[in-house]
């Protein structure tokens, strides 16, 4: 397979949902349109900011096809789901619909509770998944701090590389950037190693990063493209103070609870994906006003994602 290399920002989507914790498919066509709107180059859905692992196959399937729906026309836009990584046969099956759906890959992280012994075995249970959709490629998706499995990716690399054709590359949610070099660098840049910290962005593209997958795409995308643009002009000073207004508005993340302030964001932009499931806390309406205050201290307005303008026929 020749693997296609991923360029620019790839989102993270939230999963939209009810007021009652239900699926909220029908705001998915108007999603990938703000991306668009904000020159998102794609869409890595269900994983963790999707809340892959608090939905069940079957929502997960209703997630892939309304994307598919929406994306299908669009062979410039990326969408790849992630399988999930406790069961095996549910990711085979997932891994299977999704192919079928017309997704452009598939993504895979190491099962959390049932943890592979060492990194063979993370490979052999890649190899099983990959190989039911031997002509969509296969990510591996490293994320230690959530899952739990802290082998190294060049070690992986090395384990799969000539044993799954179908293995793109690695969204790798982690800090060792001297593990991510060596991956980017194996086999003369074999593999596609899409970046997963935000916050790491600047040292990230500093030691080869080309594209990345995150969560505050949604909401900030043109932030992390003007960061893009002064470094690779040059303009490290303002790359820096652009990654640094990335800083400050991720700190708000931690500070008002974790991973469901991102939906808050999404709320002041207009898009309201409702709430968090449990068990994630969600804000009360008194923090929401907090953190509204807070995101006016950072201006976060002056470099947040935009909804498309609709013109009126």
């Amino acid at each position: 397979m020749d693997i296609q290399h991923l360029k620019g920002l790839i989102a993270a989507p939230f999963t939209p949902m009810k007021p009652n914790g239900d699926l909220n498919l029908d705001l998915i066509p108007g999603y990938y349109a703000m991306l668009k709107a904000n020159k998102v180059n794609g869409a890595f859905i269900c994983g963790s900011t999707g809340e892959g692992v608090s939905m069940t196959a079957k929502e997960k399937m209703a997630v892939i096809s309304a994307w598919a729906a929406c994306t299908k026309d669009d062979a410039a836009f990326t969408v790849m789901p992630l399988l999930g990584g406790t069961s095996v046969a549910d990711c085979k099956e997932l891994a299977l619909y999704a192919e079928a759906a017309g997704m452009d890959a598939v993504s895979f992280t190491a099962p959390f509770y049932f943890k592979p012994a060492n990194v063979t075995m993370l490979a052999k249970t890649c190899m099983e998944i990959a190989a039911v959709v031997p002509h969509l490629p296969f990510y591996y998706y490293h994320i230690p701090v959530l899952n739990g499995v802290h082998f190294s990716m060049y070690d992986l690399l090395q384990e799969i590389d000539g044993k799954i054709p179908n293995f793109a590359g690695v969204k790798y949610t982690h800090e060792d950037f001297m593990d991510f070099l060596s991956c980017t660098l194996y086999r003369n840049g074999k593999y596609d190693m899409l970046w997963g910290r935000d916050e790491n962005m600047l040292p990230a593209l500093a030691v080869g990063a080309k594209g990345a997958v995150g969560s505050t795409f949604n909401y900030a995308a043109p932030l992390y493209y003007d960061l893009i643009a002064a470094f690779e002009r040059g303009d490290l000073e303002q790359a820096q103070q652009l990654q640094e207004k990335s800083i400050e508005m991720i700190r708000l993340l931690g500070k008002y609870g974790g991973i469901a302030t991102g939906k808050a964001y999404m709320k002041l932009l207009g898009l309201d994906c409702g709430e968090f499931r449990l068990p994630v806390a969600n804000m009360s309406e008194a923090q929401f006003s907090s953190f509204k205050s807070d995101t006016q201290q950072i201006k976060f307005n002056t470099f947040s994602s935009h909804l498309p303008v609709v013109t009126k026929a």
